[in-house]
């Protein structure tokens, strides 16, 4: 009996080609896009899952209140955290900090040498915490002591080449001291989907070596700081902790230890800890100090819910064109009945016919998935292998959901057709029922509110993703080459080397102006310490954010002067000077900017005097808001050298500058970086959510399409006999058209009634993670709204086209 089902729906699918293509093309086109929005979701969401206790892992975070007012929220902390907090809380199990371990290293027996960024200091918990897997070296001894230094598989190739690396060493060649590591690990690639990229790992315990040698620190500052907070602390708990209560106890703790400091109480100062799920950081942490730019958890749900949509408008299609078929196959049916058939036959022949084109379509889908995973790949910047077939409840879901929906939209069709009355079919007398009709109604209403949806959305997206982009910054990164400062010359040397540096590429024809400074545009401030000022109006310290700047740097950048003047030369008090953006200014309750020129402030330990007021500007991008800065003059400062060149042959300039760079700086390679490219880093992840997000409604849309293709022909059935009377009453074509037409721009232009508050509602919140947004603007939804209904005219167009133009006496014999 089964094999005759197959041979029958094998026979009626290949009978009617063009219909059986509508129906696989819609679904496989559907699945396929649920597949890889699956694929991608399933990606995002397994950052950080490869610790064997990831779901016990907890990373710490610190807010600051200040003046009463939130001023910042940090992803890391003070190192005293992590050890009181395992000696004064029963429920943490282990903890581990991880410091930025920025380290220009060097092979001298090869004459090798980088400045190595992706890499920690790290207490040796983290080796066991994050299960990374060593190759080579004891993990119970490798970070044991200062000066220990663990290196990725390829990281050691680098170095080391086909040499044994174990026990070998690197120098660390920093500007006031050389340190030497020993190799004692080898450790496998860290998984991409990690929120920390690791290079390499150097021992925490050599963090406060380099303090007591270098810094003359004598207070173990890496174990007891609490006011040092750049150390990302993880906290392993036990198993089944309530985290809400134990998060319920840190108030207390911060009282203890933090806020009860006679410096807490005099600044007005309230520090808040917080703790996030290990699993969570990638999707829901946007904070400073991030390890690595994180994902958008908002962005992803919304895609993950594209995805059932898109296949759910795919399985509507198919009742669509299904019962757009239903008088074709009534008298089938009726044949069938009056021959002995009984229902129950009729509706698992239809079944079957929905299982069949169900699987068919799956088998193409998965060919067209197979054929685009990685330019899909290459468009969402996914570099990992994970997919839903790796992710079991992925693929469970999509496994349910596949069958559930084929079931699901094979019933409707199938106890349509199977319950025609043959006596009625046979003698032509055949109606569909009201409800049957409205349905149909209903779900192209919902196919085209979701393509509304998505056309509005996409436009938005891009809006905001171009407003970011175009909006002025406040300042001049044009054509500004960026070399990372040299690191191999000590202090007490380099000023000496570097103003002859800046000379000498002042010399090349293509550079207009050098200047130094301790950050650069598009990178995120990491110094910071408290500003008060010393007058009667005095409150208390706030956190500025500091850039050391020589003479050059403010006039170089074109930044705009509001009050008092730049640094110069010609005042040698300057060294004791600093300037303000607005933003800092108005913290410290300036509120007329030439009356503050001159005040005294007191900054990181010493009393300084405020010379100018700048205006503010995007040091990061508009994701973020503008935060209170410091200038302070630093005339040799060396972590980086911006250099204004002309436009032409910037590779003969690049090889200019190589020459006198190897001159000067021979111990240290060039690194260099464009500062526009760099800023324009910073909205690469909005820009390819925009790019996904469109992809997307734009298929969803043509196979939307699909089903109001197989609606018109279903309507263009149903009043092929009106058309034919009509005709022969003197209607024109235009009238035919307009006929057949106007039922469906009313079902269009109800779903962009339903559309409109829909797509702003989503918009709406999705604009919140920015600190500087757009406003929806109501063009956006008549663009929406008009492109749906052309869309629909021009698929109905083709059936009613052929309607109109249809010779009536045909029609009415037919009929």
């Amino acid at each position: 009996m089964i094999t005759n089902y197959l041979k029958l729906a094998t026979r009626n699918l290949t009978k009617r080609k063009g219909y059986s293509f509508l129906n696989i093309a819609g679904l496989a086109i559907g699945i396929a896009c649920c597949i890889l929005i699956f694929q991608y979701v399933a990606y995002e969401r397994s950052f950080d899952s490869f610790p064997k206790k990831a779901n016990q892992i907890v990373r710490l975070r610190l807010d600051s209140y200040q003046q009463g007012k939130l001023s910042w929220k940090s992803a890391t902390v003070y190192p005293a955290f992590g050890p009181t907090m395992k000696k004064d809380f029963p429920e943490v199990e282990d903890f581990c900090r991880l410091h930025d371990a920025d380290l220009p290293l060097s092979n001298d027996a090869r004459n090798i040498k980088f400045s190595e960024l992706k890499g920690y200091y790290a207490d040796p918990a983290f080796l066991r915490m994050f299960n990374v897997q060593l190759i080579k070296g004891n993990p119970a001894i490798a970070l044991n002591g200062p000066d220990k230094l663990l290196l990725s598989e390829s990281m050691a190739k680098k170095y080391f080449g086909n040499e044994e690396p174990m026990g070998k060493q690197l120098v660390l060649r920093d500007p006031n001291y050389t340190r030497t590591f020993e190799i004692t690990g080898i450790f496998k690639e860290f998984p991409s989907n990690s929120h920390l990229i690791v290079n390499h790992i150097a021992s925490y315990a050599t963090m406060q070596s380099i303090a007591n040698t270098s810094w003359r620190d004598t207070t173990n500052l890496t174990e007891t700081s609490w006011g040092w907070y750049d150390f990302y602390t993880y906290l392993q708990l036990k198993p089944h902790t309530d985290l809400k209560k134990f998060e319920a106890k840190f108030p207390a703790f911060c009282n203890k230890y933090i806020n009860s400091s006679d410096w807490a109480k005099a600044n007005n100062v309230v520090a808040e800890i917080n703790i996030l799920p290990l699993r969570d950081i990638h999707l829901y942490s946007n904070y400073n100090q991030e390890a690595e730019v994180n994902g958008n958890g908002q962005s992803v749900s919304f895609l993950f819910l594209i995805g059932f949509l898109i296949i759910g408008i795919a399985w509507i299609n198919y009742i669509n064109l299904a019962t757009a078929r239903s008088l074709e196959r009534a008298r089938e049916v009726g044949v069938r009945k009056v021959a002995g058939a009984i229902r129950r036959n009729l509706i698992i022949q239809f079944m079957v016919e929905s299982f069949l084109l169900n699987l068919v379509a799956l088998l193409v889908a998965g060919l067209i998935v197979f054929l685009l995973t990685p330019w899909f790949n290459q468009l969402t910047g996914r570099t990992g292998s994970a997919d839903i077939f790796t992710a079991s409840k992925y693929w469970l879901l999509f496994a349910a959901m596949f069958i559930c929906g084929s079931i699901l939209s094979g019933l409707y069709p199938a106890f349509v057709l199977s319950g025609f009355k043959p006596v009625a079919v046979l003698k032509g007398l055949f109606k569909n029922t009201a409800g049957g009709y409205l349905l149909r109604k209903g779900l192209i209403i919902t196919q085209f509110a979701t393509s509304v949806v998505l056309i509005a959305g996409t436009i938005i997206v891009f809006q905001q993703v171009n407003y970011m982009r175009k909006q002025g910054l406040g300042v001049n990164i044009i054509q500004t080459l960026v070399l990372d400062g040299a690191n191999s010359i000590p202090d007490s040397l380099y000023q000496n080397i570097y103003q002859p540096f800046k000379t000498a590429l002042l010399q090349l024809p293509a550079i207009q102006t050098v200047s130094s400074s301790t950050s650069v545009m598009g990178k995120e401030i990491y110094w910071t310490n408290g500003t008060k000022r010393l007058d009667a109006d005095a409150k208390g310290a706030v956190t500025l954010y500091n850039i050391g700047a020589d003479y050059d740097f403010i006039p170089s950048f074109e930044l705009q002067v509001k009050a008092g003047r730049s640094f110069s030369k010609d005042f040698r008090t300057d060294s004791s000077a600093v300037i303000l953006n607005e933003a800092a200014a108005r913290l410290l309750g300036f509120e007329d900017f030439n009356k503050a020129i001159n005040e005294k402030l007191f900054s990181a330990g010493d009393t300084v005097r405020l010379i100018g007021i700048v205006s503010n500007y995007h040091h990061q991008g508009l994701q973020k808001a503008i935060d209170p800065m410091i200038f302070r003059l630093v005339p040799n400062a060396r972590d980086a050298y911006s250099l204004k060149i002309k436009t032409g042959d910037v590779q003969a300039t690049i090889a200019s500058i190589q020459k006198t760079w190897s001159k000067f700086f021979p111990a240290d390679p060039l690194n260099y970086y464009f500062l526009d490219e760099l800023f324009d880093q910073q909205y690469r992840a909005d820009q390819r959510f925009g790019k996904i997000f469109g992809l997307f409604a734009f298929l969803a849309i043509i196979i939307a399409c699909f089903g109001l293709l197989g609606l018109s022909a279903y309507n263009v059935l149903q009043r092929t006999k009106e058309i034919g009377i009509r005709k022969m009453l003197g209607a024109s074509i235009q009238n035919v058209l307009y006929i057949l037409s106007r039922d469906f721009i009313l079902l269009v232009l109800l779903a962009f009634i339903i559309a409109v508050p829909v797509t702003w509602w989503i918009m709406h919140n999705w604009l919140q993670d920015f600190a500087y947004r757009i406003n929806i603007q109501p063009w956006v939804f008549g663009v929406a709204g008009l492109l749906a209904v052309l869309i629909a005219l021009l698929t109905i167009s083709f059936q009613a086209l052929k309607a109109a133009v249809a010779n009536p006496v045909k029609s009415l014999r037919t009929e």
